[in-house]
């Protein structure tokens, strides 16, 4: 059986393959690629395709985000119900509109 795969490898080659630089992960041989092939010369097995789950931590990170901002939007609203000092609700004010402009960009990313 080494001896048909030496034979597969060399074909494979002459038709343009390429050998990798990583080891076969089973025995360590060394492998040729073509066309997204790739085949062990020492053993004759291919990887296996392993489905990788699409995760987006991206959004999970963003909708955290978003549930802090929310919570310091009420936060914020509760203490401009409570100040009487016009500078101080301005001041609130234009921390709540920040907010306000950072939630829809975080929405936006989502």
């Amino acid at each position: 059986m080494a001896e048909e795969l030496r034979k597969k490898a060399a074909e494979m080659l002459l038709k343009g393959a390429t050998l990798l630089s990583e080891p076969c992960p089973y025995c360590k041989g060394v492998r040729v690629m073509k066309e997204g092939q790739a085949l062990c010369i020492s053993c004759g097995r291919k990887p296996e395709k392993k489905e990788i789950p699409n995760q987006n931590p991206s959004k999970d990170a963003a909708s955290s985000i978003e549930k802090t901002l929310e919570k310091k939007m009420e936060i914020l609203t509760k203490e401009l119900e409570q100040e009487i000092d016009h500078e101080k609700q301005q001041n609130i004010l234009k921390t709540i509109n920040s907010l306000l402009e950072t939630i829809e960009k975080v929405k936006g990313k989502q």
